[in-house]
């Protein structure tokens, strides 16, 4: 007898139905109000209904939804050109998701030095701990086993050091070494930060052995962590990078940006998509960034992040025997739990705010970028609640 439930159950949902949005809140039908600090997992950077972003994709659904990249879509051209101006860039290849992102990042660090004379460096060097996606090549990437059991054999070219170990990433490359592949914050890994100073020692490590720097952005890019991307906060710049989530605010789109000396290989044939950089995508891209690149906008989210972080932190202290760590970077924001994770999550939730579970038994926090410094105490104060529920002091 066939199943009765039509999805796939890889998911492990909470038991709430949403039906419309507005800013940082989530209604049910039946009225009910959430304060969403997941985000959609960092997506809805400009929050719900945004009112720019709402104009942008009505506007152009009136006029045509989908090309193909076999015509001209001024709109791309437009948001490449707009993000080769904000960053290190000089190309850009527009995909449909975070993991497309990726695999273009990897395939053209791949190809760059096919067509430079060394086919033999294809490997790359990733961190444990990294999430770089779901396809069979970035659950490869990421390195993490509960991901790579059961899809046979694990794709070849990559290697994996541990967290923070400069000195194994150096013994690590060899002459197949095509590039380093690294989160400046690791998400799913557990909003953790790579340090400034190695940050800036890979920047140098690849320099010195002519390969390439690929930065993951995914998660910390698009004013995140208070600056347009995190890497700026180290003072370099990456070879190649992959951006996506906040990118859309909700709308499924991801970028590969590159350096021209990183994209040379990329010729004529060799990569495509077929919804990649669509007019719908291209819209809403565009509209995101008019108030993300706005003077003004980095300097709210690090205004609000202080507060945060601020808060937190006391609640670190009176709740001790609950919170082990604050962790991240501006609005990318981990609560490290002395107990469980999971529990804590469902807390927060029966105090009607929602919150992400990452590895490393961490919360995370991910509101909209617009979250207002009225909103964050709020959360705070419920974040609180859930602790005094949680805590073994009112059992």
């Amino acid at each position: 007898m066939a199943d009765a439930k039509p999805l796939y159950e890889t998911y492990s949902r909470s038991p709430i139905v949403f039906e419309r949005g507005h800013g940082v809140w989530l209604e049910t039908p039946a009225g009910e109000r959430y304060l969403d600090f997941a985000g959609g997992i960092a997506v809805t950077s400009l929050g719900h209904t945004h009112p720019h972003l709402v104009e942008a994709l009505k506007s152009q659904a009136d006029k045509l939804w989908h090309l193909s990249n076999l015509q001209e879509i001024p709109d791309q051209t437009r948001l490449a050109e707009r993000l080769t101006e904000a960053t290190f860039a000089d190309k850009v290849f527009f995909t449909n998701s975070g993991a497309e992102a990726l695999e273009c990042a990897i395939k053209t660090a791949r190809r760059h030095f096919y067509v430079n004379g060394q086919p033999q460096r294809y490997r790359i060097i990733t961190i444990e701990g990294a999430f770089h996606g779901r396809t069979l090549a970035t659950i490869a990437a990421g390195g993490q086993a509960k991901y790579l059991e059961g899809f046979g054999p694990k794709v070849e070219g990559f290697d994996q050091v541990p967290f923070g170990d400069h000195e194994a990433i150096k013994a690590a490359i060899n002459d197949e070494t095509a590039a380093i592949l690294v989160e400046p914050v690791q998400g799913e890994g557990g909003i953790r930060p790579l340090p400034k100073e190695c940050l800036r020692g890979l920047r140098d490590l690849c320099d010195e052995h002519g390969i390439l720097l690929i930065l993951d952005e995914v998660q910390s890019g698009v004013g995140r962590t208070g600056m347009l991307f995190a890497h700026e906060w180290a003072g370099i710049t990456p070879d190649i990078m992959a951006v996506a989530k906040g990118i859309g605010g909700g709308f499924p789109f991801g970028a590969c940006l590159a350096t021209a000396e990183a994209a040379d290989g990329m010729t004529l044939g060799t990569h495509g998509t077929t919804y990649g950089g669509n007019p719908l995508a291209m819209a809403v891209g565009n509209a995101v960034l008019d108030v993300v690149l706005e003077d003004s906008f980095l300097t709210h989210v690090n205004d609000v992040t202080l507060v945060l972080r601020q808060g937190l932190a006391s609640l670190k202290d009176r709740y001790p025997d609950l919170i082990e760590d604050i962790r991240g970077i501006g609005l990318l924001t981990g609560i490290k739990c002395a107990k469980s994770n999971a529990d804590l999550v469902t807390a927060m939730r029966n105090e009607h705010l929602l919150a992400v579970p990452a590895g490393d038994n961490v919360v995370r926090l991910l509101p909209p970028l617009i979250v207002s410094v009225e909103e964050v105490r709020e959360a705070l104060h419920r974040i609180e609640a859930a602790l005094e529920m949680l805590s073994p002091k009112s059992s």
